[in-house]
């Protein structure tokens, strides 16, 4: 948190320099000085907006002896219903509530940084798990599918990412800050979201 704090102030010191020598330099000090104003408000919500992010992802829950959190291991794997999921965003894709919520504030930060990441999969159900194996194959025999009601897609804490090389290197140095991990060899698009135990 103490980081945190000091990156914020550092970029408001920063900010704060940048005005100076804009209003400075300007010919037309009022103009830039709002230009400059704008540039410090959006810098101070990014700030605030990576605070907010990693303060959700330091969240604690209470998980059982598998990481699974005992709100979800009750339902089983697949069986989640839908008051315990939340949609991604304004996307069509749904996930465990915690997980959506850090999922949509990661793909927010990460656009506003001029990254887009897209989303081809989220939470699926014990009968999408069958069908998912059966098209894909089983991870176990070198497919891409787990074995049903063992995905980490049925309790809703993993989502399959769109990702450019740009979007993944982005993920692979921001993810972990969202609770977001890469955990699945042969799989970089697979993104699976790990909640802190509490």
């Amino acid at each position: 948190m103490n980081s945190r704090i000091a990156d914020i102030q550092g970029r408001i010191i920063a900010m704060q320099t940048q005005q100076a020598a804009a209003t400075k330099a300007a010919a037309a000090p009022t103009t830039t000085s709002a230009a400059s104003g704008d540039s410090f408000a959006t810098a101070l919500a990014d700030a605030m907006g990576s605070q907010s992010s990693a303060a959700a992802s330091a969240k604690s829950f209470s998980l059982n002896s598998k990481g699974i959190p005992t709100e979800l291991a009750g339902y089983g794997n697949g069986k989640i219903p839908a008051n315990a999921l939340e949609q991604v965003g304004s996307t069509n894709h749904k996930l465990w509530a915690p997980a959506a919520e850090s999922l949509t504030r990661m793909i927010s930060d990460a656009k506003a940084q001029g990254v887009t990441i897209g989303i081809t999969d989220s939470y699926r159900s014990y009968a999408e798990q069958v069908d998912v194996a059966r098209r894909k194959g089983l991870y176990s025999q070198g497919g891409l599918a787990a074995k049903p009601g063992t995905s980490e897609h049925g309790w809703g804490m993993a989502t399959d990412l769109d990702l450019n090389n740009k979007a993944q290197a982005w993920m692979r140095a921001n993810g972990e800050k969202y609770g977001f991990v890469e955990n699945t060899p042969r799989e970089p698009w697979h993104w699976a979201y790990e909640p802190k135990s509490v």
